[in-house]
């Protein structure tokens, strides 16, 4: 179990440690940073285009499957009384290096402009495998001081590859539970993402990629894989299960119940899916990003469709209310026949799009937002752009003002209210940065 002394013996180095780490990032991403003028908005993805017609909100339209309780009742019966985040964060067995002691080749994809302030690198263990990869990030910054339980956490997900790796682990997703209460000194457990069966009385892995996830109250929801039947799974953070056999296998085994050698695993409470058919290019959406909105009534939940990078096919921006009675039902906003319609929608010409986050800026909520993409060959550096009914602009940098200056692969966006700050990851880095610096960057 890790020891809670660990970080108040580091904290008096915290300080000296944040300060080495923005020099070493400030220099590596040295650039020049030009606003976009309206004349260069023709090469980004222009303006929203806001979509009212039927055809094009009911393609939005989710229908909510929670898992019965009894089932949930069940599985904890059999394998032992859940725990939180806490009990996760305090057994953490891997550390973070900070962007200092990174490598250089981590180090180049970070963004260039606007730059990180704190970087962060995997644990040699999980950075040596090319098979994982990290796609999404949400934190416990949704809450008013920046805390859930008694620490600051991040959580990273992650998806295996279905061409790599061992067999048994393709297609797989996990999550990264991070102890950020010491920003000189993050550490982290894994969790596998699970799905209930048989009533309860097994799991499956969850054999799908999660480029989204976000954080709301108790629940954490994440984006499949596209073409799946679901378009999100709903995880209850106080239903985390420990597995008691270190095994290969995943679910009941002889002896008790193993996952992959992960020590925890999260199973699923409920999923939406579209009513109209599987995400598809003729249909529904394929969620690809997923942010919080706390900007309008009780918040709600921001979707950014997947499409190709370099694809001229448009995209489509959404939002879904959340439900104001927590308690009653899954975290979305539904009828009394489980339906979910979308509260406002919006279509792009953006194309790769692998974060989104709703303008915070007074007077732009609901008309403005923040679009991470990646580049059309996917290699090198993506775009950060911000788009609203008028037009689209970007961080420009180097000598040929590119807007090619966001993070390598970058993932989705998550802003904490406690602390003002956008956290990402690119395809080796966990970074952040002010949300202000956003702003600046943009004009």
């Amino acid at each position: 179990m890790k020891q809670r002394g660990r970080h108040r013996r580091r904290r008096r180095g915290a300080a000296v440690r944040a300060f080495l780490t923005g020099t070493a990032l400030a220099l590596t991403a040295a650039a020049t940073l030009i606003s976009v003028s309206q004349a260069d908005v023709a090469t980004g993805p222009g303006a929203l285009k806001p979509l009212t017609s039927p055809a094009d909100t009911g393609a939005l339209r989710l229908q909510e499957h929670m898992v019965p309780g009894r089932t949930l009742n069940r599985l904890s019966a059999a394998m032992g009384r859940p725990v939180g985040v806490d009990t996760v964060l305090d057994s953490a067995d891997r550390s973070m290096g900070t962007g200092a002691d990174c490598s250089a080749t981590d180090r180049a994809s970070l963004p260039v402009a606007p730059a990180a302030t704190r970087a962060y690198c995997w644990d040699p263990s999980d950075a040596v495998s090319t098979a994982w990869r990290p796609a999404s990030v949400a934190t416990s910054g949704d809450a008013a001081d920046g805390v859930r339980g008694t620490h600051r956490v991040i959580l990273s997900g992650w998806t295996h590859s279905t061409a790599t790796g061992r067999a048994a682990e393709r297609g797989l997703a996990r999550v990264a539970f991070v102890d950020a209460d010491d920003l000189g000194h993050l550490s982290y457990r894994w969790a596998l993402l699970v799905v209930p069966v048989r009533g309860g009385r097994d799991y499956r892995g969850l054999d799908s990629g999660i480029s989204g996830m976000v954080w709301h109250r108790d629940k954490l929801l994440v984006t499949t894989t596209a073409g799946s039947a679901d378009a999100l799974y709903v995880y209850d953070l106080d239903r985390i299960q420990r597995t008691t056999v270190d095994g290969p296998a995943i679910g009941r085994v002889a002896g008790g119940w193993s996952a992959d050698g992960y020590r925890y695993v999260l199973p699923a409470v409920g999923s939406y899916r579209f009513t109209s058919g599987r995400c598809a290019p003729s249909g529904p959406p394929c969620p690809g990003a997923l942010a919080l909105d706390g900007a309008t009534g009780p918040g709600g939940l921001v979707a950014a469709e997947w499409t190709a990078p370099g694809s001229d096919r448009p995209a489509r921006l959404w939002r879904y209310a959340f439900r104001t009675a927590p308690e009653h039902g899954g975290p979305l906003a539904a009828d009394p026949a489980g339906r979910v319609d979308a509260a406002e929608a919006y279509r792009t010409r953006a194309a790769g799009i692998r974060g989104v986050l709703p303008d915070r800026r007074a007077g732009a909520a609901g008309a403005s937002w923040y679009l991470g993409q990646l580049p059309a060959s996917r290699d090198g550096h993506g775009s950060l752009w911000r788009q609203d009914r008028e037009g689209a602009r970007a961080a420009h940098c180097g000598a040929d003002a590119s807007h090619r200056c966001w993070a390598q692969a970058a993932g989705s966006l998550s802003y904490g209210r406690g602390t003002g700050e956008v956290w990402s990851l690119s395809d080796r880095m966990l970074f952040t940065l002010p949300l202000t610096a956003l702003e600046r960057s943009l004009g």
